[in-house]
């Protein structure tokens, strides 16, 4: 069986690399012959610092299904057309917002240094820091705060975009059209209802309609009313039922 897991929120927390728990608790599937895959809202450059070194061969998702990755390469990424691109950047720049832009590999980035998202955003030096201007394609962009962040989302729903808001942090997270978790584990060659998915925000839904059984992490009102099952958000929770899949056999090909 395929296990497909979200990774902030859901199996990593206070945007800390994944535990030993968690580590030995995912090991023990592996081991079982089960495949697991991560689908995170991050770029694959910044998914790979919270996840051991064996584990970056895996299958993932990154970007909310921008970012597709296998055997420790990126396969692919969806990126804005040049014209919408220039209409965000516009609307960047009417609303003096703080952003984070990715491409392929590098970023710009213009919020402040002690915020929360810097602090996830290339840790380990993999890529290089740019003005946006001289960043070759636009992958992702996640609007950190600006003048008016409510006009500036009204203005962003007039564009042919897809649009996530997460949770309480008042962030835009902003990618093509056509891009969620579902489309990237598509591209992986995942079919409806042949993995179970583990998630804890609206960006993972897409994954929940088509996961043959889902897990809520934590108390998202709309994930929770499609997940099959929920857990409170805690680390040693998570940690037991993803050992009670492995225990209950209930995961089997």
């Amino acid at each position: 069986m395929k296990i497909v897991f979200d990774l902030d929120g859901t199996i990593c927390f206070s945007g800390k690399p994944l535990s030993e728990k968690m580590i030995q608790a995912l090991d023990l599937l592996v081991n079982e012959g089960h495949e697991i895959i991560f689908a995170s809202a991050r770029p694959i450059r910044d998914l790979l610092p919270v996840i051991p070194e064996q584990m970056h061969y895996y299958p993932m998702v990154g970007g909310n299904g921008a970012f597709v990755g296998r055997g420790g390469e990126i396969l692919s990424t969806v990126h804005f057309d040049k014209a919408i691109a220039d209409s965000l950047l516009q609307l960047i720049k009417e609303f003096e917002a703080a952003y984070l832009i990715d491409s392929k590999w590098d970023y710009a980035y213009t919020g402040a240094q002690d915020h929360p998202i810097r602090r996830n955003v290339d840790p380990e030096q993999r890529a290089h820091h740019r003005h946006v201007a001289e960043l070759d394609e636009i992958v992702k962009i996640v609007i950190l705060h600006s003048l008016d962040q409510q006009r500036l989302l009204g203005e962003l729903q007039q564009q042919p975009i897809v649009i996530n808001m997460h949770g309480a942090e008042d962030i835009i997270d902003i990618s093509p059209v056509g891009v969620d978790k579902w489309a990237g584990l598509q591209a992986l060659g995942l079919r409806s209802h042949e993995f179970i998915a583990f998630g804890n925000d609206a960006n993972d839904m897409s994954m929940f309609q088509h996961a043959q059984r889902s897990v809520c992490v934590g108390n998202h009102p709309e994930l929770a009313g499609m997940a099959t099952e929920q857990v409170v958000n805690d680390e040693e929770r998570v940690v037991d039922k993803i050992r009670h899949l492995f225990y209950e056999h209930l995961v089997v090909e």
